[in-house]
């Protein structure tokens, strides 16, 4: 009796899954919908960063990184095939420097030399 009444619940499953209106999307063949607090491409604004290295310090994936010679010299990098884009970079940033958008992030061939120069302030000689 117990293996009919499984039976009938796996049947009634598989008919209601061919009932209901699909759960995925039909990407990349339709269009995609995301929602407006998806976190993808990050966007940086250079004006902003002081180079405190917040960011750096609460990346959980360590796809950030900050070479600093002095105060007022430093290059921030990021590194797109180790970043999970949680979106700490952006909350922890007190100036608003860092910030994800709704796109979704280009697909990188090759994950261990890919990096983007996020900022580069180097320090001014008056001459």
């Amino acid at each position: 009796m117990e293996q009919l009444k499984k039976r009938f619940r796996l049947l009634t499953s598989i008919i209601e899954a061919f009932i209901k209106e699909p759960e995925t999307v039909n990407y990349p063949f339709g269009e995609l919908d995301l929602p407006e607090t998806f976190r993808g491409e990050i966007l940086f604004d250079p004006d902003k960063c002081i180079g405190c290295g917040l960011c750096v310090r609460n990346c959980p994936a360590d796809a950030l990184q900050m070479n600093k010679k002095s105060r007022d010299e430093f290059r921030l990098i990021h590194y797109p095939a180790r970043c999970a884009y949680c979106g700490q970079c952006g909350d922890n940033c007190r100036h608003g420097a860092i910030s994800h958008s709704s796109c979704l992030v280009a697909p990188i061939r090759d994950p261990e030399g890919y990096m983007v120069v996020l900022h580069e302030r180097k320090e001014e000689t008056n001459a």
